[in-house]
C-alpha cells in the first residue's frame, strides 16, 4: 500500500492512497460522529445535517453546487450511520481542487437557510414515510430499538417526524459546532492523488473548522438488553431477525465473529442458505450478519419467507446455531477467509471503495492496517475459537427477535429462548 498520513497542527488528519493506474480520484471528509451523539431533543438532527450540506452556502446556492461538480462530470454525496457520517466525492483527477473546495463550503460554510430547511424537513418526512413502508428497514430499525432500549444507538438514524419538524438551524449549528471539530475528522482521497499537494489544498481551505468541541462528546455506553418485538402486517411475505449481542471492534472475538457470521450465512454455500433455502425450500431469503460499534455490536440472522413457512423455518435456523457450537470444518474457515481476502482485494480496485475502508480504519484504530496484517489476525481462528465463540453468542446471552408480516404462527418468544437456553436442548418447541 502507499499511504500517506499527515496530521496538522490543527488536529485535522489528511491521509492519501495514490494508485497511479488511474485517472480519477475518490476524496472525503469522514467525521467520527453520527446519530448516536444525538442529544433526546436531538434524534435525528445528524441525519438533517447530512442533507442540508447541500442546501447552500455563503458562496454557492444548492443549485451551484450540483452544478458545479457535475459541470466536471464529478458525483457528490453523504452518507450518515450510528457513529459517523462522511461527505465524498469522485472527480478527474484534474479536477480534485473544485472538489475539496466544494466540501469545505459545504462544511464551514453552510448557511442552514429558513426556506431549504423547510423544504429538506418535507423531503426526510417523505424518506421516514418510504421506510416505514418497507418491512425490511422495519424489521431492523424495531430490532435495534428493542435491543437497545431507551438508548441513543437504538433509535433510528431517520429521526421521527415529530422531531424533525421542531429543528432549528440554530441547532443544527449547535450539533455542527459540537461534533464537526478537527479532533474527530479525516479527509481522505485515494486514485490519481499526490499527497502533498492535497494536503496544502486541505490546509488552505479547511481553516475554518472549529478545533475543539463547545462541550464535551460524551458517548453514553451501550446496554444490550434483548428482547422480543412484532409487527402484524398484511403482507406477502415475514421478515424475520433473530439476533445477539455481538462484539465491540476492538474485542478480541470481532474477527472470529466475522468469520463465524460468513460460515453461517455469508453467501450460496453457507450453512444457513444450503440447509434453509437450498435443501428444505423453508425462504427465499437467509443470511447472517455481524455489526461492529465502537463498545458493542450485533450478531443477526435474518430471513424472508412466507407467514405459513415460520413454524418449520424457526427450529432449523436455531438448529444451524447449535451444530455451530458443536463442530466447525477447517475447510469452511479457509473458504471464508478466502472470501473476506477476495473482498479486501477487490475493494482496493476502486478508488472509492479503498478511501471509505482506509476513513474507517483510522476512525476505529488510528491507523490505517495493511492487508498481510488484517489476515495474520484471520489466520489465527481456529475450530475450537469459533465452536467456543457460538456456543457463547447464542446459548448465554438473550435473543433478540425482530418480526413484521403475517406472524401469527411464529412461535412465541419465551419458547424460542427455552430453545436457545442450550446447544444440546431439542429445538422443538420452537415449532410454535
Amino acid at each position: 500500500m502507499n499511504v500517506e498520513t499527515t496530521r496538522l497542527s490543527s488536529g485535522l488528519t489528511i491521509v492519501t492512497e495514490n494508485m497511479p493506474h488511474l485517472e480519477s480520484v475518490a476524496l472525503g471528509v469522514w467525521i467520527k460522529s453520527g446519530s448516536r451523539n444525538e442529544s433526546e431533543e436531538e434524534h435525528g438532527i445528524a441525519h438533517l445535517l447530512e442533507h442540508m450540506a447541500f442546501k447552500g452556502t455563503a458562496r454557492r446556492s444548492a443549485r451551484d453546487i450540483a452544478e458545479e461538480i457535475e459541470n466536471v462530470g464529478g458525483e457528490l454525496n453523504a452518507a450518515t450511520s450510528t457513529e459517523t457520517t462522511s461527505y465524498y466525492a469522485r472527480v478527474l483527477k484534474d479536477h480534485v481542487p473544485l472538489a475539496v473546495d466544494i466540501l469545505a463550503d459545504i462544511l464551514t460554510e453552510s448557511e442552514f437557510d429558513e426556506e431549504e430547511l423547510r423544504r429538506e424537513k418535507h423531503v426526510i418526512l417523505q424518506e421516514i414515510g418510504a421506510a416505514n413502508d418497507t418491512p425490511d428497514d422495519v424489521v431492523f430499525d424495531r430490532f435495534s430499538e428493542v435491543a437497545y432500549r431507551g438508548q441513543t444507538i437504538g433509535r433510528p438514524i431517520l429521526g421521527t417526524p415529530e422531531k424533525v419538524n421542531s429543528f432549528t438551524p440554530n441547532q443544527i449549528r449547535g450539533y455542527l459546532s459540537r461534533n464537526y471539530t478537527t479532533d474527530r475528522m479525516f479527509v481522505v482521497a485515494a486514485g490519481a492523488v499526490d499527497h502533498q499537494s492535497f494536503c496544502k489544498q486541505v490546509e488552505e481551505r479547511f481553516a475554518g473548522l472549529p478545533l475543539t468541541p463547545s462541550s464535551p462528546v460524551i458517548l453514553e455506553p451501550a446496554r444490550y438488553i434483548g428482547g422480543d418485538v412484532r409487527e402484524d402486517r398484511d403482507l406477502m411475505d415475514a421478515q424475520l431477525l433473530l439476533g445477539f449481542e455481538g462484539k465491540a471492534y476492538h474485542m478480541r472475538d470481532f474477527y472470529c465473529s466475522q468469520i463465524l457470521a460468513n460460515i453461517l450465512g455469508g453467501g450460496m454455500s453457507s450453512r444457513l442458505f444450503q440447509e434453509v433455502r437450498e435443501h428444505r425450500g423453508l425462504c427465499y431469503s437467509v443470511y447472517a450478519f455481524h455489526w461492529g460499534f465502537s463498545d458493542t455490536g450485533i450478531f443477526g440472522v435474518h430471513a424472508a419467507t412466507s407467514g405459513n413457512e415460520l413454524p418449520n423455518l424457526v427450529p432449523v435456523v436455531i438448529d444451524e446455531l447449535r451444530k455451530s457450537a458443536e463442530r466447525i470444518e477447517q475447510q469452511e474457515i479457509d473458504r471464508a477467509r478466502a472470501q473476506i481476502r477476495a473482498q479486501l482485494l477487490m475493494g482496493q480496485e476502486s478508488p472509492a471503495a479503498r478511501a471509505g475502508q482506509i476513513a474507517r480504519q483510522m476512525m476505529l484504530y488510528g491507523r490505517s492496517i495493511p492487508n498481510e496484517e488484517m489476515m495474520e489476525r484471520l489466520e489465527g481462528i481456529t475450530t475450537g475459537r469459533l465452536t467456543d465463540l457460538a456456543g457463547r453468542l447464542f446459548f448465554d446471552t438473550v435473543p433478540t427477535m425482530s418480526a413484521v408480516g403475517p406472524i401469527e404462527k411464529l412461535a412465541p418468544i419465551t419458547d424460542i429462548s427455552t430453545a436457545l437456553s442450550s446447544p444440546a436442548i431439542n429445538t422443538q418447541k420452537a415449532a410454535g
